[in-house]
């Protein structure tokens, strides 16, 4: 059964740092490009970032500069690290896999298998 779980959400002070992690099971994650995208209430999904199959990373606007893509992919694993943290990222943060190993959406419907999502609160 193929499946992403994203893990590491919580609850954390505006300025702090969480890390997430989008494991995978079923299939090798090596031969996909990975999204993490998120959703904040009453608001559509967005990209946040993105990793290819050979490291290299693609990031919104918005996270530039305060978030980081890494994959290890003998864990099977993808991580956002997430520093500097304000109140406007709080959503839930999905990972999903690109269609290609190489490139990295530009629209959030092109994105194939879904996780679940983890929440992220960032709240004093």
């Amino acid at each position: 059964q193929v499946q992403l779980v994203e893990s590491g959400g919580g609850l954390v002070q505006p300025g702090g740092s969480l890390r997430l992690s989008c494991t995978a099971s079923g299939f090798a994650l090596d031969y996909y490009a990975i999204g993490w995208l998120r959703q904040a209430p009453g608001k559509e999904r967005e990209g946040v970032g993105c990793i290819t199959d050979d490291g290299s990373t693609y990031y919104a606007d918005s996270v530039k500069g305060r978030f980081s893509i890494s994959r290890d992919n003998a864990k099977n694993t993808v991580y956002l690290q997430m520093n500097s943290l304000k109140p406007e990222d709080t959503a839930v943060y999905y990972c999903a896999t690109s269609p290609y190993s190489d490139y990295c959406p530009a629209n959030v419907i092109e994105f194939g298998s879904w996780g679940q999502g983890t929440q992220v609160t960032v709240s004093s």
